[in-house]
């Protein structure tokens, strides 16, 4: 795989506040395996303190413009390597829509949403307006089929974003982690006709069925490749994928998707 880009669209990187005295270790670990394993770069977001100040699903303003500072670090650190996503809060809207132009203009590529607000809820339409007016997609953090609430949380399901997405038809959004854990078949046929919604691989599942029936509901012009939390699992869906579709199909999958929902930003000498 060497020398062929490989985008990891859902990273995550750490910083001095959030609680853990090996923050920057892990940090400089995970650009290790990534190189280790093909990554050319990394798309990542930080949230908030990760939990130490504020809680994780619902951050502070203030933590999180320290987080989203921390990545722009990086990213002038390691410019070809990292891209950021702004992570908002919805919930303060003026605060929100300030800190995403705010990270737009410092070189950050996308919106991170995690689970502060349902994404059906049009408290998230401001949000979804900037992102289809600036041109930049929003990673949306879910459940694969909420069957329950859950404390400290508004989880999201497909159905919540497929709600976001038909008011917002000119936005581009992304289904975070279908391999991480719940009804993926639940999610992957409620996006079937979506075309502004595109299906994140990243998670630690790889059950059976899986990437074929992402292949069989969203094609492989909507997967785009990722790793969360779980490089391993990563790197083990996309040889999965290599003996499911042609390898142009698995270019689209590896970079090319990534370069449609981003932008030549993040393309560099691809």
């Amino acid at each position: 795989m060497t020398g062929r880009p490989l985008i990891d669209v859902h990273a995550h990187f750490l910083h001095e506040r959030c609680g853990r005295a090996d923050w920057a270790g892990r940090n400089a670990r995970r650009l290790e395996v990534g190189e280790r394993i093909g990554v050319t770069l990394h798309i990542a977001s930080i949230l908030g303190s990760w939990g130490h100040t504020s809680p994780t699903y619902f951050p502070s303003v203030e933590d999180l413009a320290y987080g989203n500072a921390a990545l722009r670090a990086l990213q002038r650190e390691h410019p070809s390597r990292i891209r950021g996503y702004v992570a908002v809060n919805p919930n303060f809207t003026v605060d929100a829509l300030a800190e995403i132009e705010r990270g737009l203009a410092e070189g950050m590529v996308g919106i991170k949403l995690a689970a502060s607000r349902r994404a059906s809820d049009r408290l998230l339409d401001p949000i979804a307006r900037i992102a289809a007016e600036r041109g930049v997609p929003i990673l949306q953090h879910a459940w694969q089929h909420r069957r329950r609430e859950v404390p400290n949380q508004e989880i999201s399901d497909a159905l919540d974003l497929v709600a976001l997405a038909g008011r917002h038809p000119l936005a581009r959004f992304i289904l975070a982690h279908i391999g991480g854990g719940g009804d993926w078949a639940h999610s992957l046929r409620a996006l079937r006709d979506v075309p502004n919604v595109w299906v994140d691989l990243s998670g630690s599942g790889v059950d059976r069925g899986m990437l074929e029936l992402c292949v069989d509901c969203v094609g492989v012009g909507r997967l785009l490749w990722g790793t969360d939390l779980t490089m391993d699992t990563g790197i083990a869906k996309l040889r999965a994928l290599a003996g499911l579709v042609e390898p142009a199909g698995l270019e689209m999958v590896r970079w090319g998707n990534a370069g449609r929902v981003f932008g030549g930003s993040v393309m560099g000498d691809a």
